[in-house]
């Protein structure tokens, strides 16, 4: 049910307002989620991840034999970077996704635009197994690929943005960085998943039907594996409830009409421009520096091994794999260290150790050897956890509770469209240009460069409520510490939260 907020006061009592005393919190103001309500929320959200992820696994992986399949007419390179942007195609389009699902999501909730984007993502991976080849329609089979990733990015635009507002929103303040981490274990997870299905279906098909059948069908299979693995994650969906800081933000009216000059109101994408540019470009310069090393780890790898190392898919398959694996165990204990040390030293460390290890990481892949590419992947893994470890539970937190969705979606969809999606686009450009091999390692340390910048200006929002949220805990006792000591504590700021005030309260300032 949604609460009253802070009263609307007309802008002739700003200055009488301000000097009034801010709300206090009561025991009943509280969110109390149990443990059990938590995990069943996570886990409902998480599967969309994996299943965003497990088509990502399945493309990176199959890109070579995809442009064998739809783009075999054009010469080389020219068919692979057509099979490579129809990767960065899908990222293109998830600006609109974001833009349209963001403030539907603040308006109607996150729960309903979660089920829309889980359902509209399953399928359209499944679509892309029965699509026609080149061999049968000619240079237009890539036309009916496009448009299938194309709906691919609009739904994606939603998920994310809309996944991490909701494992945010429904974690407990001191453990948000734990329980928000399980998000991007779910994505490194389903990109091993789609990984495992590629390498499974190739190492059988081959076996039994020659070096060709990848080519000739044994590519469909992945993406029709996507069928069952949806049913799944749609039902898996439906059971999620929606978060707590959503149904106590301010109410309807006020929402809607909403103070064009108050911050914490609800705002359309022009509000949020206008309130919270500064954090708008802060997350994107860190979603740039997560994205593109996340996706040159999982998306682009399998072709950088295969076309600029000589490494088998295969092979490439058995490399990654584990190294994902173990990566995404690691991911809920740095989310744990971050509740203990705070956001922006963890975030430090996926800096400096990106700066640090990919020029060598880099190096020791060129000697081809299966240790040695084992080696420089996990060097390119260290990075990459210590930012995908703390990114759900950071980046909603920039923004208030009534915008955070759009807010989201804006700042992350535009970035990671812009700079991460097209990394292997532009990474196997940036070789084909100059002839050097350490270019994509030079593209990833330049934005994490811009991420360690953008973190100066970051503030710390570690073991604190949510804005525009009252705290959120997992005991009636843990409410009950925090109301008796809401005057001492920095990290509580009652002005901010949707509290009750009483008509009385409020009367003598207004005209």
């Amino acid at each position: 049910m949604a609460r009253s907020s802070r009263p609307s006061v007309p802008p002739s009592s700003e200055a009488l307002t301000r000097s009034a005393p801010p709300p206090r919190l009561d025991v009943d103001d509280v969110v109390v989620v149990d443990t059990k309500r938590v995990r069943t929320a996570i886990g409902g959200t998480v599967v969309g991840n994996f299943m965003e992820w497990f088509d990502f696994g399945i493309y990176g992986y199959l890109a070579v034999t995809i442009s064998a399949v739809f783009t075999a007419d054009l010469p080389e390179p020219w068919n692979l970077l057509a099979a490579l942007f129809g990767f960065a195609i899908s990222f293109l389009v998830r600006p609109l996704g974001g833009l349209v699902l963001g403030p539907l999501g603040d308006r109607i909730g996150r729960q309903k635009v979660l089920f829309f984007t889980m359902a509209m993502m399953a399928l359209s991976t499944a679509l892309i197994g029965v699509l026609p080849t080149s061999a049968q329609i000619g240079l237009w089979a890539i036309a009916p690929l496009y448009l299938l990733k194309m709906v691919q990015g609009f739904s994606t635009g939603g998920e994310y943005a809309g996944a991490t507002t909701y494992v945010a929103e429904f974690s407990p303040d001191k453990r948000r960085g734990f329980w928000s981490s399980w998000l991007d274990l779910g994505s490194y997870i389903g990109f091993a998943a789609g990984a495992g299905v590629v390498a499974i279906t190739t190492a059988i098909t081959q076996s039994i039907w020659g070096e060709t059948a990848m080519t000739d069908f044994g590519w469909r299979i992945p993406f029709l594996v996507a069928i069952p693995l949806g049913i799944v994650a749609i039902w898996f969906r439906l059971k999620i409830p929606e978060t707590p800081a959503y149904e106590n933000a301010a109410d309807e009216e006020s929402e809607v009409d909403g103070d064009r000059d108050d911050p914490l109101a609800r705002h359309g994408i022009g509000g949020i421009l206008r309130h919270h540019w500064r954090e708008v470009l802060i997350a994107m310069a860190i979603v740039a520096a997560t994205q593109t090393a996340g996706y040159a780890l999982t998306s682009y790898m399998p072709t950088y091994l295969e076309t600029e190392v000589g490494v088998s898919n295969l092979g490439a398959a058995i490399a990654t794999i584990p190294i994902l694996i173990i990566m995404s165990a690691c991911l809920p204990l740095i989310g744990l260290l971050s509740d203990r040390i705070g956001r922006r030293p963890v975030y430090m460390i996926a800096v400096g150790s990106t700066l640090v290890l990919m020029i060598p990481a880099f190096a020791i892949m060129q000697i081809g050897q299966e240790w040695a590419v084992f080696i420089a992947l996990a060097m390119v893994a260290i990075p990459v956890a210590f930012y995908a470890a703390v990114s759900a539970s950071t980046l909603p937190a920039l923004f208030p509770t009534a915008s955070r969705f759009g807010a989201m979606a804006i700042a992350f969809n535009i970035s990671v469209s812009l700079f991460g999606g097209t990394t292997p686009l532009f990474s196997q450009a940036l070789i084909k240009a100059t002839g050097n091999t350490f270019m994509p390692a030079f593209y990833i340390m330049f934005f994490a460069l811009l991420g360690g910048i953008a973190l100066l200006s970051m503030k710390e929002t570690a073991k604190r409520p949510l804005l525009g949220s009252v705290p959120t805990v997992e005991t009636r006792e843990e409410a009950i510490e925090v109301v008796a000591r809401q005057d001492e504590d920095p990290l509580i700021d009652t002005s901010t939260m949707p509290i009750p005030v009483q008509r009385s309260e409020v009367d003598p300032v207004r005209p």
